[in-house]
């Protein structure tokens, strides 16, 4: 299979006239639907907005490639849009673009991932870029692909993994962003060049949608000089102890990879210890908001599957109800739905613990997981310190603040707990996580969690209170004031907002 078995002149408009965003994405969709493999294109669009609303997928030289996985992808395809005049995408990307490729891509397959990935190293060649903007004509769109393709991999597997044994790679790098589908491999591809350009042997592995590719094995990061990981989500850097390493945002690695190689080359990196986190120098240049983000993404992207697979599962026993039987007791009434209701609840009653456990195993790694996850219950329970006096161990929920608050203090607060044992006996190193982490961490935010749940559960109840107190027309307003928020800058802190504010609100049941 090649990139060209992806395309077809029909999924390829050149020199069309688009001005925006939502032009762009309605025009690529349209292209996309010719391919014949997207049973519902409302549910592709809206996974396409959802991919923005993360980042923007902008990728360089003029490039967007707007990507998404979807159930309703039956194969993966391309689109290309070549637009009359450049396009200014997303207001944050660093210039217009004049080239828009668009995959679709379904859930339960991954061939298509190294495909997809070759593509993205294709697009590093400038050489090539250009002929794509001259090309007059879709069928020469496609064999200007061809053609490269042919000269830059020729008969080579795709994405065939390095097997060779050699421990004598200079530099070391992994990759990831949280689809792993474009901006993983772009990295990738890049930190491959400029380590040739710079006469710099470089290995580097991909963290993406088809699984981690091309792993680094012990000999490799014992032999080498330092790492470079270039990631906008968490990797497993335990193997790494020991050794130099610089922690930056995947677009880091896409712009400034030859930057990030010399940097190692020159020795005045700090040394990265797996139970002290990541050296300070880089941590302090990743900046405040960034760091919140990428916590708080990886609690809300792990809560999502509970929220919508239990969901869905209430509305049906509602569906499968009859209302008549007894309206007290609607969605429980026929034993159908009394199960769909029962299984639904049983998902979508953790995603408020799911939420706190996986921000603070963001934070702090597996340690923080348990942590995390009993500072989650404790807010949804709203257990407090005046309700045990009582004998009522349960209060007002905190809902979703409390749960969003409850991980990055749980996360935290085992980071603490590592700082001050990281000076403890090497023969305790095994005790640390196994028990000071998790009961140390458990009363502590247990405290915590029992001091400001009722502050939280007002504020949880005042929210919940206002929104069920709006008339129809006011929730059409606000609903309205959440869209445009949600628009007016796909993946930039008001669409953020806007998308915490909705969830914390379904969170609360309103």
């Amino acid at each position: 299979m090649r990139i060209t078995d992806l395309l077809s002149t029909e999924s390829i408009a050149l020199d069309f006239p688009v001005e925006n965003q939502t032009q762009v994405i309605d025009k690529l969709i349209s292209l996309q639907v010719t391919h014949g493999n997207i049973t519902d294109v409302a549910a592709y669009k809206k996974a396409i907005y959802a991919r923005e609303a993360e980042a923007s997928t902008y990728a360089d030289c003029g490039i967007t490639v707007p990507h998404a996985k979807c159930n309703c992808v039956t194969k993966p395809s391309l689109a290309v849009l070549r637009p009359k005049t450049p396009v200014q995408y997303n207001p944050n990307d660093a210039e217009k673009s004049s080239l828009f490729f668009m995959i679709a891509v379904p859930n339960d397959n991954d061939l298509h991932v190294h495909l997809l990935a070759r593509m993205m190293q294709m697009l590093m060649n400038k050489d090539f870029v250009a002929k794509l903007h001259t090309a007059k004509t879709p069928k020469e769109f496609l064999s200007v692909i061809d053609a490269q393709e042919e000269a830059q991999f020729g008969d080579e597997s795709i994405m065939k993994e390095d097997t060779s044994v050699s421990t004598g790679y200079r530099v070391l790098a992994v990759t990831a962003c949280p689809t792993g589908i474009a901006h993983t491999y772009m990295a990738a591809e890049a930190l491959d060049k400029a380590g040739k350009k710079l006469g710099i042997s470089c290995k580097v592995e991909t963290d993406g949608a088809g699984g981690t590719k091309n792993v680094l094995t012990n000999a490799e990061i014992a032999a080498c000089d330092g790492i470079v990981i270039a990631a906008d989500k968490n990797v497993e850097t335990a193997r790494f102890d020991g050794k130099p390493v610089i922690f930056a945002q995947v677009d880091d690695g896409i712009h400034k990879p030859e930057e990030l190689l010399q940097k190692i080359e020159s020795g005045n990196v700090p040394v990265f210890h797996a139970q002290g986190g990541k050296p300070a120098e880089e941590t302090q240049s990743e900046s405040v908001g960034h760091t919140i983000y990428k916590h708080l993404m990886n609690g809300i992207s792990h809560m999502l599957p509970f929220v919508i697979g239990g969901g869905i599962s209430i509305a049906l026993a509602f569906l499968f109800d009859d209302y008549a039987i007894d309206p007290k007791n609607f969605g429980m009434n026929t034993p159908i739905a009394a199960f769909f209701k029962t299984v639904g609840g049983a998902a979508f009653n953790y995603m408020l613990p799911i939420l706190s456990a996986f921000i603070a195993m963001s934070i702090a790694d597996r340690p923080g997981l348990a942590v995390g996850f009993a500072g989650g219950i404790l807010a949804m329970t709203g257990t407090n310190f005046l309700g045990l006096a009582s004998g009522d161990a349960t209060g007002i929920s905190g809902g979703f603040l409390a749960a969003l608050l409850s991980g990055f203090v749980a996360g935290y607060l085992v980071k603490f707990l590592e700082k001050i044992t990281e000076k403890m006996p090497k023969s305790m190193d095994g005790i640390r996580p196994m028990l000071i982490y998790p009961l140390g961490g458990l009363l502590c935010i247990g405290i915590v969690m029992c001091a400001i749940n009722p502050l939280m559960g007002l504020i949880n109840s005042g929210i919940s209170a206002w929104l069920n107190s709006m008339g129809g027309v006011s929730k059409v307003l606000l609903g309205a004031i959440l869209g445009g928020m949600m628009s007016v800058d796909m993946g930039g802190p008001v669409n953020k907002a806007a998308y915490v504010f909705g969830t914390a609100a379904l969170a609360s049941g309103s």
